[in-house]
């Protein structure tokens, strides 16, 4: 196992014990779970789980970025490449950074100045979701995916840190979100479809290699950046 990424049988927040312990990390570091009691989401939305069947992660990353404010994407992007790789599965990216299988949300992804942490859906039940509150989430398992608990979450946290972060960072901390930018597109569920920002509507056409949104509407292109976007035609009203 690589030393840098730490297992925990169970915490409140994996977010809260990186910050709280980050010098057990060096440049790049993990800790994950599968059982995360106090976790939240974007916005300070509580997270709550369902006990060992997800996977609950947090990558330290110590480094300087050239673009820190496109990690959200650059991140996103590692999960796809993990979830390629140990299931055979192609998710799509509702910018900047949900995953969706299937048409519903099966990983959120909270990116901060210090920990950015990732909760992948394996194997919660129907029940979950609907307990929740969450009609447009789902899980690999719910979409028919064989997941194994007892060692999917440790392949996944190894191969994130390695080949998600570690590796790739060679390029993106000097190089930015633009040498990702058109494998980020290709996953991009956003483009040709109308959105609703803050602010405006329009269809988003583009992302730039800032990572921005580009919506174009009847006045021109709006490069939006920040704030919730809302994608007509994909669960529901969203």
């Amino acid at each position: 196992m690589n030393e840098s990424v730490i297992y925990l049988p169970e915490v409140d927040s994996t977010n809260l014990w990186a910050k709280h312990n980050l010098d057990k990390f060096g440049p790049i570091g993990a800790v994950y779970t599968t059982h995360q009691t106090a976790g939240r989401g974007r916005l300070g939305r509580d997270w709550l789980d369902a006990p060992h069947k997800g996977l609950y992660y947090t990558a330290v990353i110590k480094t300087d970025l050239v673009q820190p404010a496109t990690l959200p994407l650059f991140a996103s992007l590692a999960v796809c490449d993990a979830l390629r790789e140990r299931y055979h599965i192609d998710c799509q990216i509702k910018w900047p950074n949900d995953l969706l299988l299937s048409g519903k949300k099966i990983v959120g992804i909270l990116c901060e100045v210090g920990p950015d942490g990732h909760g992948i859906n394996l194997a919660q039940p129907q029940e979950y979701f609907d307990a929740a509150g969450l009609p447009h989430g789902t899980s690999l398992a719910l979409q028919g995916v064989s997941v194994d608990m007892d060692t999917d979450p440790e392949w996944l946290a190894q191969y994130l840190t390695d080949f998600g972060f570690d590796r790739a960072l060679y390029t993106y901390e000097s190089e930015g979100f633009a040498p990702y930018r058109e494998r980020y597109k290709a996953c991009c569920v956003n483009l040709g479809r109308r959105v609703t920002y803050d602010g405006g509507a329009g269809t988003a056409v583009d992302v730039d290699d800032e990572g921005r949104l580009i919506v174009h509407d009847e006045s021109g292109d709006t490069r939006v950046f920040t704030g919730e976007v809302s994608v007509k035609g994909i669960y529901g009203a969203v």
